[in-house]
């Protein structure tokens, strides 16, 4: 366990921790659950991460909890554990804003709090404690926007700076131990930004691999939804619980979801681990240190095992500039109908991007489909020679807050929106601090519905460093 400045209980670090405590009896889910809100009454004023919170239900599900394992009921790992949703998921108790004006008037009976989205029906049946909604950027796709009523989430190793969008209350509650884990959306990196930003780990899953039904939606071919937590391994937890079809999302994969579990103390033996530092370290603006902590963690990779190939994702960018064509497009397709009627409810941010999404073409929205589509076939044949692919997440440290905007984070040199563009799983995991002493992180990709592998590097590497396990000191 570990004691996070600004927090007077004991909090564990992990979901297995946490879970170890509860059924030890060294910790009840209620005084865990009262600990984190506690922390967040200290902390989140600071921070921004909740939309909505959930005290009084979240208290009583605890105690649901506690009484269930005292009479031998487990439901599993994620039994009596805290986790936070992202607020674009529909969460009975907690109206959905999605950070917008528009959905204020705007919204149907899911989002205004009556139900639960299939994933959280799934984590709520798997026993966890749903904290409340987190912030987001707006619609999945804005920025950090004062003029809006909206919390914006910051930094906790520099409240200063971004926690990365646009799943930015999960993260950076995770990382600043408001909660042991929680649900984000990824549609051009939007797990991965702020697991990378803020220090911790974030799970995109294969597309379909998990269900998106009662999710306010961004591009219907690019959008996942995938856990952020301390640990690759409490990530496999969640996915665990997540993951499987479901009859709102006819993307959804069908058959029986997998154990995504690594196993203990495995090592990468008999792996090969492509690795691209062609598309990647030889960037303008990458931290002075990347290069040095990249190296680092191969040399843990290839410590643990694993065969270090070096390669180079086929045509890069035209991949990656095909998905945010293809993001921008299905977005404004979405947003189209309250665009002519809900301008001046947009934030400035969101509403140039879903204007420019307005000025493509169908010539340009098929010929992003017909790149992804050769994307996924080259890529696919590329991880039949290796087992997953290694480079870093960002090139960057958490940016200022102050003048970001879509223009500057297009600059950022970012690297997860290619796997977006095919759809394959990948995660972020931290790698130590860059030169700025900002968090830096290590990115996975691999085959499609091969979580298990992506996990298992993860895991292996966070088995032989520590880096996952630092807490920002608050206090």
């Amino acid at each position: 366990m570990s004691e996070p400045a600004g927090g007077a209980a004991a909090i564990p670090l992990s979901i297995e921790e946490a879970g170890e405590a509860l059924r030890s009896g060294r910790l009840s889910a209620l005084g865990l659950t009262r600990a984190l809100l506690e922390r967040a009454d200290a902390l989140d004023g600071r921070l921004g991460v909740y939309q909505h919170r959930l005290d009084a239900r979240a208290l009583e599900e605890a105690e649901r909890a506690d009484a269930e394992l005292r009479a031998g009921r487990d439901r599993g790992a994620l039994h009596g554990i805290p986790l936070g949703v992202k607020d674009i998921i529909a969460t009975r108790g907690a109206p959905t804003a999605a950070g917008s004006l528009v959905f204020e008037r705007e919204r149907g009976d899911e989002w205004e709090g009556v139900m639960d989205a299939p994933v959280v029906a799934r984590l709520r049946e798997a026993g966890a404690v749903i904290l409340g909604t987190t912030s987001t950027m707006e619609f999945a796709i804005g920025m950090p926007d004062p003029q809006k009523p909206f919390p914006i989430a910051r930094n906790p190793w520099d409240t200063a700076r971004w926690a990365g969008g646009s799943s930015s209350g999960t993260g950076a509650g995770v990382a600043a131990s408001l909660m042991l884990g929680g649900l984000g959306s990824d549609t051009g990196g939007s797990i991965r930004i702020p697991a990378a930003l803020c220090g911790v780990s974030g799970l995109k899953p294969t597309y379909g691999r998990v269900p998106r039904s009662h999710v306010v939606p961004l591009a219907f071919s690019l959008d996942t939804v995938g856990p952020l937590a301390r640990t690759a391994r409490c990530c496999a937890h969640l996915l665990g619980a997540l993951a499987g079809p479901d009859a709102g999302d006819p993307a959804s994969a069908a058959g029986p979801p997998g154990d995504y579990l690594p196993r203990p103390g495995a090592s990468l033996a008999g792996l090969r681990l492509g690795v691209d530092r062609d598309n990647c370290l030889e960037r303008p603006g990458v931290d002075p240190g990347l290069g040095a902590r990249f190296e680092a963690a191969l040399e843990e990779l290839a410590g643990s095992g694993a065969e270090i190939v070096p390669l180079s994702l086929p045509h890069y960018e035209t991949v990656r500039q095909a998905g945010a064509l293809s993001l921008r497009a299905e977005a404004s397709a979405y947003h189209l109908p309250w665009l002519r009627e809900r301008w001046g409810d947009y934030g400035v941010h969101t509403a140039k991007v879903l204007a420019a999404g307005l000025l493509l073409s169908s010539a340009d929205y098929v010929r992003a489909q017909r790149v992804r589509a050769w994307a996924r076939r080259e890529v696919a044949a590329m991880l039949g020679r290796v087992h997953a692919v290694v480079t870093p997440t960002a090139g960057v440290g958490a940016p200022p807050l102050a003048g970001l905007d879509h223009l500057s984070f297009g600059r950022l040199p970012i690297f997860a929106g290619f796997w977006n563009a095919i759809g394959f799983p990948a995660i972020a995991v931290p790698m130590g601090r860059g030169a700025s002493g900002l968090p830096l992180s290590l990115h996975i990709a691999g085959r499609p519905f091969d979580e298990e592998t992506v996990l298992g590097v993860a895991d292996a590497f966070q088995q032989r460093t520590g880096w996952h396990r630092e807490v920002p000191a608050l206090a």
